[in-house]
C-alpha cells in the first residue's frame, strides 16, 4: 500500500485518569495514564505524528502524505488537562478536546440516571491552558443534544450555539472548525446542521479508517475508538 493510499486513524479517546470501580458503568472509556502514555509513545517510535484535526486535514483530503493519525478527546474532561496534555507535549503531537460548550466546569449530567460517575469537566480557564499548550477545542454541542431527536430550530442552535460560545473563549486560527456528533447519532439532518454551522469536519462513532482523498465526507468521518484494555499492539494493528 502506497504511502498516498493508506488508510488514516482517528483515535476517540474520553477519560484519562486511574479506572473506575470493576462493575462501573462506560469503565472502559477510562483509559489509564500509563497506558495512555505507551501509546503515543509506541507511535511516536515509529515515526507517527499525532495530529488535531485542523493539523490533519491536509491529510485527509489528499493534499499532503505522511505517516500520521488523528488524537480527539470526546467531552472535555478536566483530567484530559492534567493527563493526556504532558504526555502530548513530551512528544510534540497535537489533538482535538470537543468540548461541551453549556456544561463548561460541570460534569457529564447527560450521564445522569444512568449509574455513570460523575466527572468534571473543563472550564473557559482549563480550555484556554489548553489551546495556550498547543491542542485544538472542537464542538460537542451546548448540551451533548441526541441531534436526530431535537426540531430543526433546537438542533441549529445546539451545532451553531456551541461552536459561537467556545469562539468567545478561545481563540484558535480559524475559529472552532470541528465538530463531534454525541453518542454517534447521525443522520441526513445532522450533517446538513453540521455543513450549515460551517464545520470543516465532523466525527462519528463508526468504526473504521479514513481513506484520503477527493470524495471524502469530511462531516462524516470514522473513527477508532480506544478503550482501558486497548494495548500498544491492538493500536497498531
Amino acid at each position: 500500500m502506497s504511502a498516498k493510499s493508506r488508510p488514516i486513524a482517528i483515535l476517540m479517546y474520553h477519560q484519562i485518569d486511574a479506572a473506575p470501580p470493576k462493575g462501573s458503568q462506560l469503565r472502559g472509556l477510562v483509559v489509564a495514564p500509563r497506558t495512555f502514555y505507551f501509546h503515543m509513545a509506541v507511535m511516536w517510535l515509529l515515526g507517527y505524528r499525532g495530529l488535531c484535526m485542523s493539523d490533519l486535514e491536509p491529510y485527509l483530503e489528499g493534499r499532503k502524505v505522511g505517516k500520521v493519525f488523528g488524537i480527539t478527546f470526546d467531552d472535555g474532561y478536566v483530567n484530559n488537562l492534567r493527563h493526556a496534555l504532558p504526555v502530548l507535549r513530551r512528544f510534540g503531537f497535537t489533538s482535538t478536546c470537543y468540548a461541551v460548550s453549556g456544561l463548561l466546569g460541570k460534569t457529564n449530567v447527560w450521564d445522569e440516571g444512568h449509574g455513570i460517575a460523575q466527572v468534571p469537566l473543563m472550564d473557559a480557564s482549563d480550555l484556554l491552558a489548553w489551546v495556550a499548550a498547543g491542542q485544538e477545542v472542537g464542538s460537542h454541542t451546548q448540551t451533548h443534544a441526541k441531534l436526530p431527536q431535537l426540531d430543526a430550530v433546537r438542533r441549529s442552535l445546539e451545532v451553531t450555539g456551541s461552536k459561537a460560545e467556545l469562539e468567545a473563549i478561545v481563540s484558535q486560527p480559524g475559529g472552532v472548525r470541528h465538530f463531534c456528533y454525541p453518542y454517534g447519532a447521525i443522520n441526513v439532518d445532522t450533517v446538513d446542521a453540521a455543513r450549515a454551522g460551517g464545520y470543516a469536519t465532523a466525527t462519528t462513532t463508526q468504526r473504521g479508517r479514513v481513506q484520503p482523498g477527493t470524495q471524502l465526507e469530511l462531516l462524516r468521518l470514522p473513527r477508532v475508538l480506544v478503550s482501558r484494555t486497548t494495548t500498544w499492539l491492538h493500536l497498531l494493528l
